[in-house]
């Protein structure tokens, strides 16, 4: 018999013990985010705004790398919307909890979910935890600190101005490489890797200074991976 799922201040308690790693892992890369505000010409109340209400770093990064003048909503919209598609399937898999939540308890769940802390819930569900509070525990810390750092980077900017290219530019890199890693799955994934990096790079070349290699090399990769995946059913 299956326990019920549960939605507690234990598990809001238990979430905010496991919050710390998160919270330095996601230090550099909410400074960055700021400092690339200021350096697009984003003011700090909307930076601020920005990390408040979207709260999600690899879409930000990709809007504010989009921003020109006037602002290509078109294209801001779509890049934005593909790097977030992971969530289409990322959701599904902490159904064990979301599906039992109602009201402003699942609203505020979706709200503060990042891969981090889906990460750590997906194990706690394996592990037969039935407390959903535990999703907001967790991210709650890195919303808070998401925006701190944001503010924090876009100050940081205003007085030393870090040039197109400098290294700090490459810490949000280096994040989403290391959010890869827990992803791969064996070489079955590498065929569709490797035809996102390749479509995504060469769409580079043909139309540089847009955000349309990231779209469509995502569009790609997804198809890549679909098909492999029909290849395996048959």
């Amino acid at each position: 018999m299956s326990i019920a799922t549960r939605f507690t201040w234990a598990g809001i308690r238990r979430g905010l013990r496991a919050s710390p790693a998160l919270v330095v892992a996601g230090l550099p890369f909410g400074v960055v985010t700021g400092l690339a505000a200021q350096s697009q010409g984003l003011t700090l109340a909307e930076a601020t705004l920005m990390s408040m209400f979207v709260f999600a770093g690899s879409a930000q990064l990709l809007a504010i790398g989009a921003w020109t003048a006037p602002v290509s909503v078109l294209s801001v919209g779509l890049a934005s919307f593909s790097v977030n598609l992971r969530f289409l399937l990322m959701g599904p898999l902490l159904a064990p909890w979301l599906d039992h939540l109602r009201g402003w308890r699942r609203g505020l769940s979706l709200f503060l979910l990042v891969d981090h802390n889906w990460a750590l819930s997906l194990r706690e569900i394996k592990a037969g935890e039935r407390d959903a509070a535990y999703l907001i525990g967790s991210g709650a810390p890195l919303w808070i600190t998401w925006v701190a750092c944001t503010i924090a980077g876009h100050l940081l900017g205003s007085v030393v101005a870090a040039p197109p290219g400098h290294p700090v530019y490459f810490a949000g890199l280096t994040v989403f490489i290391a959010l890869l890693l827990p992803m791969w799955r064996g070489l079955g994934d590498l065929l569709p890797w490797a035809v996102a990096g390749a479509v995504a790079f060469s769409v580079s070349r043909l139309l540089p200074g847009s955000s349309w290699h990231i779209v469509v090399g995502a569009l790609a990769g997804g198809l890549a991976g679909g098909l492999r995946d029909r290849w395996r059913r048959s």
